[in-house]
């Protein structure tokens, strides 16, 4: 193996030396923890070394990374303590995650490392978010981030250098090219020789590097980042490398032919680099024996400290409130509803304004609040969005904060989550809420979890145009808010009239946990209201009472309150719908107020009837009012199939029919 040490000084080189070291003896440590049982499950990054090594040392300190599994190097090279390393991995308090999750599956915003997912790809599109952080704020940094050659199949992977390349952010792109996706080899993986290849496709710079020359990648890392820096754009970087142990090690290598062992057992990045550190003379045997014993000593004192942590224990409190990010809500501008006697509603200029204005009057009132928030979204700049609620955006805000994006609903949540890393705040519009499916991942397990896994907020609010009644078809008219409310970490609101429309989406936006919000399509230009015209916010998880009777509840929210008030009308009925509002946390106090007051109640939502929203709060009422019922809990929901194309089909499916025959029914119970 070939180092050319260039201009390098002797301290940088042994610098790096020491750096190799650490992983490695650190990792021989842990093989035999793993023996013993102290460590359940180890990934092993023996022999690819320098790749995370060399990265790592080559970038400025405030600069981010988010590693994967075999990329130990780059905590140690960013001197994370090793007692709460190894307290990390033994599941104990004092890791990063408090023994919530394992191995690399943290972050740390003092290190400037965030940690993986299990899913891998979708860090890839972290990192687009945090280089676009820097980008708008005109800070010279880069962002790296790594990905397997197997891990490179995944969708994310597209997205996210599509996006950097489109927005040219100054993301270095590592792919960690070993040659297997755990047992599956490259041949089985892709058709294409080297992922160089991809490059010129993404329109981006493609560099090789031999991931075991540690010299090599710290000089290739280095001299790229100096250039992005000042020429901001991406770079797919690939290490030729191998993994010297199993994907992980209760895996094995007997997958892996014996003659590549060979071969690349004489490639050692260590071996070959102390080697030649001793034949140049820069390392002699006094300080190699010096190095060792030294990190032998940290590594020992670390484990002494983590071993002397007890286990967690569970707090059932604790562990419910770290789910979100503690918020208070500005009071100044509190405004619960124009129907609630306690509001501040009365005090303020208010304009009639349709439900789609409402929303547009909120974002830009945000937008105007909040210079640190962005909005991302397929067609919402110069188009200003197919439903124009960003329309005239562009003119006052610029297509800096307001980014049409390509379509890749994954890449775009992630990289919502990359901006809250870097302090800021983004609105990601769904063209329609049916497309959310593609960018799903990020949101149940990046955004939600996030804060839970280690305290890192997800300032990002999802806007889901949702809803039936346009005869769309199954593609563009579900109602899909059960798939978000049965996730912890997530905030989901539904406003069913303007004021609230306004009012909970400039709370969404306040708020620093991620919120789905939904927006019902046929609502847009079929409604208007009383919109107070200065900035305000309805609080996130409080109910709203949209009509008073005392015989029957309706619990409802979105079209549904509007579907039932047409009822009420027709049968002129002495009824309380109850607008929810908020799906999760949905009010469980309002809940109980009115089924106490009426005894008989209906749940009634759009959302198809099986594990829809209604069925979580009647098993609410049987278990906490059931005697206080004077009838039997109601469920009204549309069909349990998919939404069909033809009107009369459509009619057919939703629920506007059978809640006048539950009513009746309720009624004469």
């Amino acid at each position: 193996m070939n180092f050319d040490r260039k201009d390098y000084s002797n301290d940088i080189l042994l610098h790096l030396y020491q750096g190799l070291l650490k992983p490695r003896m650190i990792e021989e440590k842990m093989l035999i923890l793993l023996r013993q049982g102290k460590v359940s499950k180890w990934f092993s990054g023996i022999g690819q070394e320098a790749i995370s090594v060399g990265s790592t040392l080559a970038l400025h300190p405030d600069e981010y990374i988010l590693p994967l599994h075999r990329n130990l190097g780059v905590f140690t090279g960013r001197n994370v303590p090793l007692d709460r390393l190894f307290a990390q991995w033994q599941g104990k308090t004092t890791g990063y995650t408090k023994g919530r999750d394992r191995s690399f599956h943290f972050g740390t915003n003092e290190h400037h490392i965030v940690g993986m997912i299990s899913h891998l790809g979708p860090q890839l599109a972290v990192a687009g978010g945090i280089a676009l952080a820097d980008l708008l704020d005109q800070e010279p940094r880069v962002t790296v981030t790594y990905s397997g050659d197997g891990g490179a199949s995944e969708g994310d992977f597209h997205e996210a250098l599509n996006v950097a390349a489109v927005w040219q952010l100054p993301v270095i792109f590592i792919i960690e090219n070993n040659g297997y996706g755990l047992s599956t080899p490259s041949r089985e993986q892709f058709r294409f020789n080297y992922f160089i290849d991809k490059g010129p496709a993404y329109g981006m710079e493609a560099v090789q590097v031999d991931g075991n020359n540690v010299l090599e990648v710290y000089d290739t890392v280095k001299r790229l980042a100096e250039d992005l820096r000042q020429n901001p754009r991406p770079v797919l970087l690939e290490a030729l490398t191998f993994r010297m142990r199993g994907h992980e090690e209760a895996s094995g290598t007997k997958y892996v032919p014996q003659e590549l062992f060979e071969e690349w057992g004489q490639k050692d990045p260590v071996e070959n680099y102390e080697k030649w550190l001793l034949a140049e003379g820069i390392l002699d045997e006094e300080a190699r024996m010096r190095f060792r014993e030294t990190i032998k000593r940290e590594i020992e004192e670390g484990l002494r400290v983590a071993d002397a942590t007890p286990m967690p224990t569970a707090n059932v409190e604790e562990e419910i409130a770290d789910m979100y990010q503690p918020f208070v809500p500005s009071a100044e501008c509190l405004v619960l509803g124009p129907n609630d006697p306690s509001t501040k509603h009365q005090a303020l200029s208010t304009t009639d304004k349709r439900y789609v204005d409402a929303i547009s009057d909120a974002l830009r009132q945000s937008m105007e609040r909040y210079p640190e928030l962005v909005l991302m979204g397929q067609d919402i700049a110069d188009y200003g969005g197919v439903f124009k609620v960003t329309e005239g955006f562009v003119g006052q805000f610029g297509k800096g904060r307001v980014r049409n994006t390509p379509l890749c609903e994954s890449a775009i949540v992630g990289a919502g989550l990359g901006l809250s890393i870097r302090k800021k705040k983004a609105m990601v519009e769904m063209q329609f809420a049916d497309f959310v499916t593609c960018g799903f991942n990020q949101i149940v397990n990046n955004l939600a979890k996030s804060h839970y896994r280690w305290a890192q907020n997800a300032d990002v609010v999802v806007r889901m145009p949702t809803g039936a009644g346009s005869a769309a078809g199954p593609f563009h008219s579900q109602s899909n808010e059960a798939w978000f409310t049965h996730t912890p970490g997530l905030k989901v609101v539904f406003p069913s009239n303007p004021h609230d429309a306004k009012g909970l989406l400039n709370a969404a936006i306040e708020d620093p946990n991620p919120v789905i919000y939904f927006e019902h399509k046929m609502l847009y230009r079929s409604i208007s209201g009383p919109v107070p015209d200065a900035y305000y916010t309805t609080p996130i998880g409080k109910a709203a009472l949209a009509r008073e009777g005392s015989e029957l509840s309706i619990i409802t929210y979105g079209a549904g309150v509007h579907w039932a008030s047409q009822l009420a009308d027709e049968l002129k009925l002495d009824c309380d719908i109850l607008d929810l509002r908020t799906l999760l946390p949905w009010d469980e106090e309002a809940v109980r107020a009115t089924v106490l007051k009426t005894g008989r109640v209906i749940l009634f939502h759009e959302d198809t009837l099986t594990g829809g929203i209604g069925g979580e709060i009647a098993a609410w009422i049987a278990e906490h009012c059931f005697e206080h019922l004077d009838g039997p809990v109601q469920r009204v929901a549309s069909l349990d199939t998919a939404i069909p194309f033809s009107p009369p089909l459509e009619k057919a499916f939703l629920p506007q029919q059978r809640l006048r025959e539950r009513v009746e029914k309720l009624l004469a119970y």
